[in-house]
């Protein structure tokens, strides 16, 4: 088999052979480069752990296909078992800690999990072989360890499944014995979207457990038995409660034949019989004493050889010596982060960002009722939006298909929208490409208006994990554009590659490599940007049309009459769609109001329009997009500075129908800043220094608290974002102070003091609170330190990554500012 180590030079060849035959004809198109790329990014990255809510499930990238599952369980006695078997990721679950150690979702990588309850150690690995069609084919590896306070003899149950999706696709299975596979099991599939494929569970290595029990004549623990089900599609995904119904009707068989007090011991009574046939689902089961290790073989028939365990074993090698070495030059700690412990958690953090990213594939929940009540116009509006959603109008939608890095494997595994744009700044700088492709991913959701749902639960099985009140969509509703973000760092990085050179003079180098071809080559970059183009104009337009704020109707005085925002969704305690959820607005609602948060985000995303639109060739785009930004930077100003308080604001309107500023210190008033709207000599930008870096109200030694240590909300009812230090924000103040140290000014020296501190406290807050529990956390405590709400948070949390990554600037004088890193 070729070897992961080979796909540049794989690469580099297919992409000779494409300018070789251009050659004898006319230059190469920029359609035809743009489709090999596209074409050998889709080989790359068409397999992979795309289940990421199991702890090990993988799938290609096709909706309707091929799909496993790993389940283990330990059956030292009959009561504990059924809360015993790990499958999907959950919380709280006995876990002493899981996830990828090293992950690169081109090639694969290895993880642990540390199953303290189950008392044993289970390792996956899993490596990509590149060859043929259909993306290549890949191995996995299944080791299990007993933890120390494990006994000797500790039993496990393995089972690994392998299912069709698709109508008419077929799994064969290999012969076998009345009472089991002796050796390896083998099954041979076709599929319309994968051709002929072969896939092989090896015997492994590994003890068994013994019985003289009667029913061993036909439950033997030394071989692996098989069972195939034929199962409606839609419960598929159901693989435990199916292995469940399977184990139940082994053991009625067992009591009906011996009786309960003649029961065989429990690591033979949850074994399932041995029946083996045609089926969608296939569950191979393993019973072992002790330590265990056995291999799963994936080759595509299209490879022209199969992959065996000795290319397994000489791949996870090179993943691994790849890996190490590139984290190295990507993502090196720099001081005072140097020491070892900071680079294998910085690895840890990068593997578990990238290892969730997951296929998810189905329809919707939407409410397209477009209810007059949804403008959202009236006082009091927030029951009236209650009244239209009680009517319950919402459909499904779809089917659609998402690839997307999601928040949490056990408590979000799903596309959330905003989360993205955050995930996504370190992928990017790991994998430009694979970012390109989530990016384009999640706006191929576009409608035709310019809507994309924050929340995207496809399917049964996402929506098994929300409740079914937050499962609905509406097309009015927002979330901030984060991925705009991306799109800026995109852009700047085209700008750094291309040059002085025109674009148009740039072409597809040989030495491309698929994590930088869209950078590599600006070619490539531009077209890109160029075909994404007409859905960022038509989001930035559907943000204006729907979620504008009311400047005319209040007489408010601002430089522009066009430039003010209010989210729509808002209840009294809640704007979920702004992402702050519970963070502290005018009271009461009111559809006067104007947010300050939206406002910069907008800002934001007219400044990277402007860019894109450059790189495009739209001159009157470019002037469209900068006007909006002059009026927002003004309007910021008009309608939400307060001098007073020295910060700034929402808005609402008072009893006298008066224009008046609500300022909860906090998130809310950093948002100018964290956008990098505020010029370098801006006097607000002091003061919003000042508050930011006042330990009385945000800087606290673990990072900057959402809200106010002065505020009367401050910790108070649900306390989600009203004093928890979370690191997306954090990360952009880390950014933009740094920003504002390099671009002198006459803060300067006060932002590189915060940013200086901020980076310390923040990385040895989680790093503290990782090296104690095992996991990221979705958030932190302002006054210990310790994470808190949903473990395994490895979305933005994975932003310490890049934070690490970033110089401590001691040697920054304030006199010769240089590039940046």
């Amino acid at each position: 088999m070729a070897s992961s180590s080979q796909l540049t030079a794989l690469l580099s060849f297919l992409l000779f052979s494409l300018f070789t035959t251009l050659s004898l004809c006319e230059a190469p198109s920029e359609g035809v480069l743009n489709a090999e790329i596209g074409r050998l990014n889709n080989q790359s990255l068409l397999w992979g752990p795309y289940r990421p809510n199991l702890y090990f499930g993988v799938r290609p990238r096709i909706p309707k296909s091929v799909t496993t599952g790993l389940l283990w369980a330990k059956v030292d006695n009959y009561v504990d078992v059924q809360n015993s078997f790990r499958y999907t990721c959950e919380q709280h679950e006995g876990m002493a800690g899981y996830g990828w150690d090293e992950y690169d979702t081109r090639k694969g990588g290895v993880q642990h999990i540390h199953d303290a309850g189950n008392k044993i150690d289970v390792t996956t690995e899993f490596v990509k072989i590149p060859g043929g069609g259909h993306g290549g084919s890949w191995a996995a590896r299944i080791r299990g360890e007993p933890r120390d306070d494990a006994p000797s003899d500790l039993k496990t149950t393995v089972v690994f499944y392998v299912a069709s999706e698709a109508l008419g696709d077929t799994i064969e299975l290999g012969p076998s014995d009345e009472n089991g596979f002796e050796g390896d099991v083998t099954f041979m599939g076709q599929s319309r979207s994968l051709g002929d494929y072969k896939l092989v569970v090896t015997k492994g290595t590994g003890e068994h457990p013994n019985s003289d029990h009667p029913i061993s004549d036909k439950r033997d623990l030394d071989r692996t038995t098989v069972q195939s089900l034929i199962v409606p599609e839609e419960h598929l995904w159901q693989a435990k409660n199916l292995l469940f119904q399977q184990l139940k009707a082994g053991v009625d068989d067992i009591i009906q034949e011996y009786g309960a007090e003649n029961a065989p011991p429990p690591w033979q009574v949850y074994q399932l019989p041995h029946k083996p046939n045609s089926g969608n689902i296939h569950l191979v089961q393993k019973v072992f004493e002790g330590s265990f290790e056995f291999d799963i073989l994936f080759s595509s028939g299209s490879a022209g050889a199969d992959t065996t365990s000795e290319d397994l074993t000489r791949e996870i090698k090179s993943t691994t010596e790849a890996f190490n070495e590139r984290f190295a030059d990507v993502f090196a700690p720099q001081a005072p982060f140097n020491a070892d412990k900071y680079r294998k958690f910085g690895r840890s953090m990068l593997s578990n960002l990238a290892g969730g990213i997951g296929y998810f594939y189905g329809k919707h929940v939407v409410d397209r009722s477009y209810a007059p009540e949804y403008d959202e116009e009236n006082e009091g509006f927030w029951e009236e939006t209650a009244e239209a959603r009680a009517r319950r109008q919402e459909q499904l939608e779809g089917p659609y298909e998402l690839f997307s890095s999601i928040p949490s494997r056990p408590f979000f595994p799903r596309g959330f929208l905003w989360d993205e744009g955050f995930h996504l700044l370190p992928i990017a700088d790991w994998d430009i490409d694979l970012t390109l492709e989530i990016v384009k991913s999640w706006f191929n959701l576009m409608d035709e208006d310019g809507w994309i749902a924050r929340e995207q639960i496809l399917g049964d099985e996402a929506r098994s994990k929300v409740p079914a009140e937050f499962q609905v969509q509406y097309p009015h509703y927002a979330n901030p554009p984060t991925l705009y973000l991306v799109l800026e760092a995109f852009t700047e990085r085209l700008l750094k590659t291309n040059g002085s050179q025109h674009v148009g003079k740039e072409h597809l180098s040989l030495d491309t490599v698929l994590e930088s071809a869209h950078v590599d080559n600006p070619t490539l970059g531009v077209e890109y940007l160029r075909a994404l183009y007409p859905l960022l104009r038509r989001q930035f337009l559907w943000f204006k049309k729907t979620q504008f704020g009311d400047i005319k109707t209040y007489d408010r005085e601002a430089y522009s009459t066009k430039e003010a925002y209010r989210w729509r969704g808002r209840s009294v305690q809640h704007i979920l769609t702004s992402g702050l959820d519970d963070y502290p607005r005018p009271q009461p609602p009111h559809p006067g109001e104007l947010h300050v948060d939206l406002m910069s985000w907008m800002g934001m995303s007219a400044r990277v329009l402007a860019k894109i639109a450059d790189f495009v060739g739209l001159p009157e785009d470019v002037q469209e997009y900068n006007k909006a930004l002059d009026g927002i930077s003004h309007n910021l100003v008009d309608l939400h500075w307060s001098e007073d308080d020295g910060c700034f604001c929402d808005a609402t309107i008072d009893d006298f129908e008066e224009h008046t500023l609500v300022c909860h210190k906090g998130y809310i008033s950093l948002f100018p800043f964290l956008m990098g709207l505020l010029e370098p000599n801006d006097p607000k930008l002091g003061k919003t220094l000042d508050l930011l870096g006042d330990e009385d109200e945000l800087f606290s030694p673990h990072g900057i608290r959402s809200l106010s240590k002065k505020s009367e909300f401050y910790g108070t009812d649900e306390n989600y974002w009203r004093s928890p230090v979370w690191i997306n924000i954090n990360y952009l103040a880390v950014v933009q102070l740094r920003n504002y140290v390099l671009n002198s000014g006459p803060y300067s020296n006060k932002a590189k003091d915060l940013y200086v501190k901020l980076r310390k406290n923040l990385v040895e807050t989680v790093y503290d609170s990782w090296e104690e529990t095992g996991f990221a956390w979705e958030q932190y405590n302002p006054e210990t330190g310790k994470g808190q709400r949903t473990q395994h948070f490895t979305g933005w949390t994975s932003l310490v990554v890049k934070i690490m990554a970033m110089d401590d600037l001691n040697w920054w004088t304030g006199s010769h500012p240089r590039d940046e890193l």
